[in-house]
């Protein structure tokens, strides 16, 4: 197990020997087997714990047994308290989805200050094949059914070779203690009916269906990647983009083969569902003013072209333009700007809250502007290009934040996400001489 588990990290290139790593431990099997390999592979760890205060002594219990277990690896250990379920209700969101964003938002304030790499989390090839299934019955396109990714920026899943029946083995063969979670019991929740009643079901058709869905995914992460590069360069003849709308050519999208393809990976990133992608794509008949709404943009057909346009619930933002000598703006939000000289001993705030820039790819003036539908940039840590949109899904910003999500932007390109992620081209490098600093004010 631990021959596999470091020449998986190896061949993914997760980390290298000399990183930090902060691993997420809950307590249950899967996260103390993790901790315990990272321990015996001599690797540089922490461990973080949530207390999302959801199941009373249970939940407390389970801090304690991971502090006490931090204290037998003698790494350090870091722990926080949720009020959870006030969240799910003030953001509008389950409990789940709560407990989510608070745990990932915390993990990387950890990572920021403390200075680790990479935050660890023991997602396995069983939670591989549930969120497939999961993916599947909910509809999604394709990149919907490339299963967990091992690396996704600082997030590394290093336990993706394993099935929980071997990670249960080893825990048995090296008297590993862990705590039982009891809601992993409890089939309100939809994952847990996936793997205690329809996985097994699944199985009874196919013994090996698990091993079998894991070499499917396979193929389709190689699929989508073959077929993204392609399918990006035969949208972008597809539309036009303007300032408050995109513009989709209707003759050119039915025209297009498979077109439903097409259809789906222009209109799911404005938040279309499947259903009605399929009803834009059954009244492309020249007929103007039909209207299709997603939960925060509108599609109207209007004779050979169909205009996407946001929903208009705030008043818009005509954003701010950055010189090279600007010290500060305030509007459209708070940012402070300074230029300083490159050097070795040159401190670089680390967070989300700053983007530190080689100022020589740079063009000035800069904008700072709302980001809008079709945006992309390429995400530092990541390889290739974007959406914006797609990051700020996978970063479960709710709804109402994402209006309030801003872009800096050179000669039109993105340079940061403000707030969340800087773009891979503009980054600090060996080569870089003058660094060009923003901070958000909140």
């Amino acid at each position: 197990m631990i021959r596999r588990f470091t020449s998986f990290i190896k061949q993914n290139k997760l980390f290298v020997k000399t990183n930090r790593i902060l691993l997420a431990v809950s307590g249950g099997i899967d996260s103390v087997v993790m901790a315990d390999l990272f321990n015996k592979s001599g690797f540089d760890f922490g461990i973080a714990h949530c207390n999302f205060d959801l199941r009373g002594k249970e939940s407390d219990a389970e801090e304690v047994f991971t502090r006490k277990l931090a204290e037998k690896f003698k790494v350090p250990f870091f722990t926080k308290r949720f009020k959870t379920t006030e969240y799910a209700s003030g953001n509008k969101i389950s409990v789940q989805m709560a407990a989510r964003e608070l745990r990932y938002s915390w993990f990387q304030e950890i990572r920021s200050s403390k200075k680790f790499d990479f935050i660890a989390t023991a997602h396995h090839l069983d939670d591989q094949a549930e969120t497939f299934l999961i993916n599947l019955v909910r509809g999604t396109g394709i990149s919907g059914l490339h299963g967990i990714l091992s690396k996704q920026g600082f997030v590394i899943r290093p336990l993706l070779f394993a099935f929980r029946k071997e990670i249960a083995e080893y825990a048995r063969e090296h008297h590993i203690t862990f705590r039982e979670d009891s809601s992993n019991l409890d089939d309100k929740y939809i994952r847990n009916r996936f793997r205690l009643k329809i996985i097994p079901l699944l199985e009874e058709i196919n013994p090996d269906f698990r091993k079998t869905l894991t070499t499917e995914i396979k193929i389709l992460r190689g699929w989508e990647e073959l077929g993204r590069k392609e399918v990006e360069k035969h949208i972008s003849g597809l539309l036009k983009t303007q300032k408050d709308k995109t513009i989709i050519d209707i003759k050119a999208l039915t025209n297009s083969s498979p077109n439903e393809l097409y259809a789906w990976e222009i209109l799911s990133s404005y938040g279309f569902n499947p259903s009605v992608v399929a009803d834009i794509m059954a009244n492309l008949d020249g007929s103007s003013g039909r209207t299709f709404l997603s939960p925060s943009y509108k599609a109207i057909t209007d004779r050979d072209t169909l205009i996407i346009r946001q929903i208009q619930t705030i008043q818009e933002d005509h954003g701010s333009m950055v010189s090279a000598k600007t010290k500060s703006i305030s509007q459209p939000l708070k940012l402070k700007f300074s230029v300083l000289i490159y050097a070795k001993n040159t401190t670089i705030p680390v967070g989300k809250d700053f983007a530190s820039l080689d100022y020589n790819k740079l063009s000035f003036p800069m904008e700072v502007r709302k980001w809008k539908a079709g945006d992309s940039f390429h995400p530092f840590g990541m390889k290739g290009k974007k959406k914006v949109s797609d990051l700020l899904i996978d970063e479960k910003v709710p709804l109402p934040d994402k209006e309030n999500i801003y872009v800096l932007c050179s000669s039109g390109e993105i340079a940061w996400v403000i707030g969340r992620r800087i773009d891979q081209r503009f980054r600090i490098t060996s080569k870089t001489t003058k660094i060009f600093r923003s901070q958000l004010v909140h």
